[in-house]
């Protein structure tokens, strides 16, 4: 099992650690719920090293990402991010990522248990372009600061750079902790206000020490992956795995942004197909609100009358709403807000209502 290069701080800081995605990763520090209401009220601070990080460069790295990848990368100005999928031939997820779009090169940030089968299909799918695929997620890490005081926290450690001045999916290079050139985005998988930061792999420690420690007046504490995927689920964003995988495509997901059919951009794997999906859909992936003593997760099946009709692929108490809170795919014609549907646990019925996604947002404002 792999761990990241702060996996003894984790250790020390008494969290629960266990397998996720072939890495042994925190998946609490505390209570989850308390965990998520820090992000939500003040800040948190994430190892996420596990996630996979890949460069692209060379004269064809655009072309190349264009053939793989959904959204359309060379049309985007340099220091913009944007989400796409790598799918396969049958228009079936075989990843979601993040594109950085670089003046002449892309850096790709995948998901942790998608990692090699990523890598192998790039790889193998070359064509002929001229590219180097530089796998740097050993020597490399990666944190993120989340929450409504994220960047009051960051800045401090920040200098030659204005965090106010970095948009929503953007990214620029600044000396964080006296690192020269680090590269800083703005993304978050939280709905919050948020930043990640790239460094060397070995300087992972130190850098969570000094984000605590600016961080301790604010408020800000370690979050782990239970909080992380509470809070991902409430601000309606997907996880491979669960929303999209090999059974579920991106348009039935919801997720037409990270898909780009324009002529200009030209062929790529899976277009075709996702095409023909896009002509004849036969189900949506919808909210779920369900008061009740019982949680629903992934497996559980959604009734309509009686009758089976879906299944969840997410599901969560959620402390910012104070409810149960789900995604899941229902037939369509049951997918408008309000529609009443049950969830089945094990021949024991709770009534759920559909809800548009995300089940919370706040408003990305420039300050």
């Amino acid at each position: 099992m792999k761990s990241t290069s702060l996996h003894s701080v984790h250790e020390q800081s008494g969290a629960k650690l266990i397998e996720f995605g072939g890495w042994h990763m925190p998946v609490q520090y505390g209570p989850i719920l308390d965990e998520v209401r820090c992000v939500r009220s003040r800040a948190g601070l994430f190892d996420l090293g596990h996630m996979g990080r890949v460069h692209v460069r060379g004269p064809d790295a655009l072309r190349f990402v264009d053939r793989l990848f959904s959204n359309y990368c060379a049309k985007l100005s340099a220091g913009t991010i944007r989400y796409s999928l790598l799918c396969a031939e049958d228009g079936f997820p075989i990843d979601d990522v993040l594109l950085y779009r670089e003046a002449d090169s892309v850096y790709v940030v995948v998901n942790a248990s998608n990692t090699a089968a990523d890598l192998d299909w790039m790889r193998s799918h070359t064509g002929g372009l001229r590219v180097e695929i530089d796998d740097q997620t050993e020597r490399t890490g990666m944190l993120a600061v989340q929450g409504p005081s994220s960047r009051e926290v960051l800045q401090q450690l920040v200098t030659g750079f204005d965090l106010a001045s970095l948009g929503y999916y953007k990214f620029g290079f600044a000396s964080v902790a006296g690192l020269p050139t680090t590269r800083i985005s703005r993304t978050g998988y939280t709905g919050e206000l948020g930043y990640e930061i790239y460094f060397p792999s070995d300087q992972g420690p130190r850098l969570w020490h000094e984000i605590l420690r600016v961080g301790q007046a604010s408020g800000l504490t370690p979050i782990g992956l239970g909080a992380r995927d509470i809070l991902r689920l409430e601000a309606g964003m997907p996880l491979y795995g669960h929303e999209i995988d090999r059974e579920h495509h991106a348009l039935e997901a919801g997720l037409e942004f990270g898909v780009n059919f324009d002529a200009a951009k030209g062929d790529w794997i899976g277009r075709a197909a996702l095409e023909r999906a896009k002509s004849s859909p036969t189900r949506r992936l919808v909210g779920l609100v369900s008061e009740g003593p019982r949680v629903p997760r992934q497996g559980t099946s959604v009734l309509a009358a009686g009758r089976p009709v879906g299944a969840v692929c997410s599901g969560a108490p959620s402390p910012t709403l104070g409810t149960n809170i789900a995604s899941a795919y229902v037939s369509l014609g049951l997918t408008a807000p309000g529609t009443k549907l049950e969830l089945d646990f094990r021949g024991k019925t709770q009534p759920a209502i559909v809800r548009e996604m995300p089940f919370y947002s706040r408003t990305r404002k420039a300050n």
